[in-house]
Order: C-alpha cells, then structure tokens, then sequence
C-alpha cells in the first residue's frame, strides 16, 4: 500500500541535483538537502556544494500519480524500503533536517549510519588520533549533537554553541 508523506526516492549516483531539479519541474515537491564542504585535491582544495545524503532525493507524496511520476524521471532509480513497504519519513525528521541546514550557528554538518552507543568499540578514523582503537565512554559531547533520522538509519552530527543545548 502507498502512503502519503515524505518518502525517499533512490537515485543514481551523482545524480540528485538533476533528480531534484526534473521532480520540480514536474511539480512533484521534492527536498534536496545540501551542505557546504572544502574538497582536497592534489594541487588545491575547493568549497563545493554536495547532498547531505548522497543517492537519496525527499519526495513529498500527495497522490498516487506522484510515484509514477518520481520513478519516471531520468536518474531515479526506486524508493527506499522499509519492511516491504515504502520508507515514509517523518515530519519531525523532514523539519529537523530543515533546522539543521538553515541555522548559521550550526557547523561541520556530516551524515553517518552508526550512531554511537556507550560501550561500542570503535577506531578513530581521522585527525592527530587517527587509527587510535576506543571504546566509547560517552555520547553526551556538549559541543556536538547527533540527530538521528531513523527512516533511512543516518544520523547527522554537527558542531553547536554550547548555550543551544540544554544539559539535564
């Protein structure tokens, strides 16, 4: 059964602003979040312009011609699932994405599908600690948050002032 909402749209690889840009165009209301980053390469480094979750599109599904729609689009590949029905993203999560992205305090916006557990043993894979082995003691670092979008198992970290969080 198709249900009404946001659902995520699968696309091929680098291919989301294309996506993105055709849904519109079709006026199917889709939502590309994007984020800012520096690339290195081996003579210089660039600030770019990238998805924040590489492969997908939002697709705010209204009707059933909506799907037919997305999917006929060049460069979609299928909807994403979730136990044999059409991953259906939250409101909440669709407007804490939006939070995020449209905060100017907020920094250092990076996409990951582990979300760490008190206990879980990890290897520090970047930075003057790289290839350090840990095991994580806490998940409560006051200058970071983690916000958890649990339609597509991805969580979001980024750097916060300390004054936006509130410590219990």
């Amino acid at each position: 059964m198709k249900t009404q909402g946001w659902h995520v749209l699968y696309v091929k690889s680098h291919h989301e602003k294309k996506v993105d840009m055709r849904l519109k165009q079709l006026q199917v209301d889709s939502f590309l979040p994007m984020i800012s980053t520096v690339r290195q390469w081996s003579d210089r480094k660039k600030k770019v312009t990238v998805p924040l979750f590489p492969g997908y599109v939002f697709v705010n599904v209204s009707s059933t011609k909506d799907y037919g729609k997305a999917l006929s689009v060049s460069g979609a590949l299928n909807f994403l699932y979730q136990d044999s029905k059409f991953a259906l993203v939250k409101e909440s999560e669709m407007q804490n994405i939006q939070r995020i992205l449209n905060s100017d305090e907020i920094t250092n916006i990076e996409t990951t599908s582990y979300i760490p557990k008190v206990g879980d043993h990890v290897k520090i894979k970047m930075g003057p600690l790289q290839g350090i082995e840990c095991q994580v003691k806490s998940v409560n670092n006051k200058k970071k948050i983690l916000v958890s979008i649990q339609s597509i198992k991805q969580a979001i970290t980024a750097s916060v002032p300390p004054g936006y969080l509130n410590f219990s």
